[in-house]
């Protein structure tokens, strides 16, 4: 079995990814402020924003992959603390290239589709990014500093949903649960992005690296919609009142961070090269009501330690 390294693994992503390949992978995950119990892989306990325990990470999972989730990926925060964000978008994937590079093993980076400032859409992995916020300078950045440490790497652009620990780490959950109680919410209908469910992410990103993909590929669904569509499509497929999203432009957010209005990606080259196509929207919001309808979100919180 493959000796897997997933930072972040309490978050959405982390998480899902490192349940998908415990399956069949020996796996390690590291986490830091959500500390988990009764996983089926095995918890590292870490501080990512400290070189020292990236280097003893590595050394305890001696993985022959790393999945780099860890960062601070709310958009918000990040303008309010740009020291913290450069740190762990910035210099933990820094640190990461440069011992995956030293050590022959392989790093996928997980970047985002906000490197572009959305202004046409229907970009491609050779198209400039330009970002608009403190998060997107970041990942951009890491994404450039990558490729010079370990050209060999494998940087996906990623917008993903599911469900997470706390049931609040996605746009999807974001959905769900207010209008479950009731509440009325905001759709922006001005923002258009291709999301992709974590668990249809997950076995793709395995294939990926299965095929020693390098570079920089485009990961999303082949579809945009609006986030005020992606909300009213979740009111639809879990019966409950779509009159309570309202569209809105962004503008009327109240939001710090700049949001790119069309991050709408091409996926040409993850089609030639992996020869696999990812879902549509209908058929990921799907699968994200089923798992709904087998208590997934309930199993997760289980994966919770109270101490």
């Amino acid at each position: 079995m493959t000796h897997i390294l997933i930072t972040g693994a309490s978050g959405l992503l982390g998480l899902n990814l490192a349940l998908y390949a415990a399956s069949h992978e020996n796996v390690f995950g590291t986490v830091f402020s959500h500390e988990l119990k009764n996983v089926p892989f095995q918890i590292i306990q870490a501080d990512l924003q400290d070189s020292r325990e990236i280097h003893d990470c590595v050394d305890e999972a001696d993985p022959e992959v790393i999945i780099n989730c860890a960062a601070m990926a709310n958009l918000e925060a990040c303008e309010k603390e740009p020291e913290t964000a450069e740190l762990l978008n910035i210099a933990l994937p820094i640190v990461l290239a440069e011992v995956a590079q030293k050590r022959k093993i392989k790093l996928v980076q997980i970047s985002t589709d906000a490197v572009f400032d959305g202004q046409r859409g229907n970009y491609v992995e050779e198209d400039q990014p330009n970002p608009l916020s403190v998060y997107a300078r970041t990942k951009w950045e890491s994404e450039k500093a990558v490729t010079i440490a370990n050209p060999d790497s494998l940087i996906v652009r990623v917008n993903f949903y599911g469900y997470s620990l706390l049931g609040k780490r996605s746009l999807a959950e974001f959905f769900l649960y207010n209008l479950a109680a009731g509440t009325r919410v905001f759709g922006f209908s001005d923002v258009n992005f291709c999301p992709l469910l974590a668990q249809d992410l997950a076995p793709i990103l395995f294939g990926m690296i299965k095929k020693d993909l390098k570079g920089i590929y485009h990961v999303v669904s082949p579809e945009s919609l609006s986030k005020y569509d992606f909300g009213v499509r979740i009111a639809h497929l879990f019966d409950l009142n779509e009159n309570l999203v309202e569209a809105v432009d962004v503008s009327k957010g109240g939001l710090l961070a700049r949001r790119s209005p069309n991050l709408s990606l091409r996926i040409d080259k993850l089609i030639r090269d992996l020869g696999q196509k990812p879902p549509g929207q209908d058929a990921g919001l799907l699968k994200f009501h089923q798992l709904y309808e087998e208590d997934y979100p309930e199993k997760l919180k289980a994966f919770l330690s109270s101490d």
